[in-house]
């Protein structure tokens, strides 16, 4: 597992705007460390990088270990595309699956 700061960009593979595949108002913005999902940037501290059984998994962490549960709650807090290639966010309290936005018409 690799620990890297929020100014290091995410993967390579999650990079760019993505629709939510239930809702295409919805969309998830991928752009270099910074992370924007339903229209609000995640305000992390750190990134954790790893692969499980081929999927490639991403944990946005904070700092403050008071309000690690606010943060869980508030905010997407794993980012994990599948071995098949699905692209998957969630936290405590959802989980939402999305497609490039390229692949909706008149959202890309």
């Amino acid at each position: 597992m690799e620990r890297l700061g929020r100014d290091a960009p995410l993967p390579e593979e999650m990079q760019g705007r993505w629709i939510d595949v239930k809702d295409p108002t919805s969309e998830l913005i991928v752009q270099d460390g910074e992370v924007t999902c339903f229209g609000k940037a995640v305000a992390y501290d750190y990134k954790l990088i790893d692969k499980e059984d081929g999927a490639l998994c991403v944990s946005l962490k904070i700092d403050d270990q008071a309000n690690e549960d606010t943060f869980q709650r508030a905010n997407v807090t794993e980012l994990v595309i599948t071995p098949e290639g699905d692209f998957h966010a969630y936290n405590v309290k959802f989980a939402s699956q999305f497609k490039p936005a390229e692949s909706y018409p008149n959202n890309g």
